[in-house]
């Protein structure tokens, strides 16, 4: 979209304001709304208006209050530093009639869309609804929505010819960096992978494989590989189905000379809970009663080291139970590593919901190379699906 004229022309943008809302229906974070200001910016720059289409939350094809996109408008308007029209439908003759009394610099949200069931359907009859309401260009900035086949994130770009439809900055933003480390990292490339379950990472283990060379493994899933190589785990995570699938990554980590590397010891607890009474063991020595729920001081060492020596880093998934403050020095450890390594001149991409919460919490946004808007698109993305959404442009 850098090359795309928008003088007195309309854009139509695809944004996620897909955001979480406080009790009182306020947004209670605005990261997805502050991704999307420089493409907006740029088309408002360039002499263009723009239409924002979202969807909100899961409506399930009918219309609510709490999930109309009116709620975002306040925190939208300040972060824009100026008046955003809305307008209580997607489609139709009233939208129609705002879009066609737009002018340059003007900005109108549409509500939710997902308000039709023909949205998540990718109907293609609502998609050219979408396409019709009177806009030159469209522009995909929904990152978040981008593995999703729906009316609005794929359906739509057919409806315009290639030279009027584009990725936005946003959108190109999160693939470039996806492909810098899939396709051209430097090397020694790491991956931290860490959360509850193998089944949630086999794709991206699988797909990680031949191109990294350290796997870090923490969370509750790393006690499915203990378990399968025979360790004790006490009450730890394990999914008991997966066992011979972990040995059978392990293995094939091996051929590729690929490093697999698991937490040595585990922070364990008698119970899921802050006040639980803890020990340090061995991961795989843990007692009946115990389960693990963060990785202990020796894992921390060990995987910081290997982070510090790494070029390119890719982290998805928390080390342990971090929202709970006796388990959360291992995730914050990493955290700290990680931007160490990438103050050292290492690129550190971090992906996925809990990995982004964590680097929130602990305050390091700003200290790596880059945080992703989208949890399941860069899932999917890693796995080395296709995403409707970036195909159809």
């Amino acid at each position: 979209m850098k090359h795309i004229n928008f003088k007195n022309k309309i854009a139509l943008v695809r944004v996620d304001f897909n955001v979480p809302l406080t009790q009182s229906l306020t947004v209670s974070d605005n990261t997805r709304i502050v991704a999307a200001l420089p493409t907006i910016k740029q088309i408002l720059n360039s002499g263009g208006a723009c239409v924002l289409m979202s969807h909100l939350g899961r409506p399930k094809g009918e219309k609510s209050d709490k999930l109309s996109l009116k709620n975002i408008l306040p925190e939208l308007e300040s972060q824009l530093k100026q008046k955003v029209a809305f307008v209580d439908d997607c489609i139709g003759i009233d939208v129609k009639h705002k879009v066609a009394n737009l002018k340059a610099g003007e900005i109108l949200l549409l509500e939710n869309l997902r308000f039709y069931p023909e949205e998540k359907k990718g109907d293609i009859a609502f998609a050219k609804e979408l396409a019709g309401i009177g806009v030159d260009f469209y522009i995909n900035d929904a990152f978040g929505t981008a593995h999703r086949a729906h009316a609005s994130t794929s359906v739509i770009a057919q409806f315009f010819d290639k030279e009027k439809r584009s990725f936005g900055l946003l959108m190109s933003a999160e693939v470039e960096n996806a492909n810098k480390v899939l396709k051209s990292a430097e090397h020694p490339f790491t991956a931290i992978l860490g959360g509850a379950k193998v089944s949630d990472k086999i794709e991206i283990i699988k797909n990680l494989i031949p191109v990294a060379d350290n796997i870090i493994i923490g969370g509750g899933m790393a006690y499915t590989f203990y378990k399968a190589q025979g360790g004790n785990i006490g009450n730890s995570l394990c999914e008991e189905d997966k066992l011979d699938l972990a040995n059978e990554l392990i293995e094939i980590a091996e051929q590729n000379n690929t490093k697999i590397i698991l937490p040595t010891d585990s922070v364990c607890a008698d119970n899921f809970s802050n006040d639980a009474n803890t020990k340090l063991a061995n991961s795989n020595e843990i007692e009946d009663g115990f389960m693990g729920l963060d990785i202990g001081e020796k894992a921390i060492n060990t995987f910081s080291e290997v982070i510090s020596n790494s070029k390119t880093i890719l982290w998805n998934g928390p080390m342990g139970v971090f929202e709970m403050s006796s388990f959360q020095k291992g995730t914050k450890s990493i955290a700290m590593a990680v931007a160490k390594a990438t103050k050292n001149g290492a690129f550190s991409l971090i992906g996925g919901g809990d990995s982004v919460a964590a680097i929130k919490k602990f305050d390091l946004q700003d200290k790596v190379s880059y945080v992703s808007t989208g949890g399941g698109a860069m899932l999917e993305f890693f796995e080395g699906k296709e995403l409707p959404g970036i195909a159809a442009i």
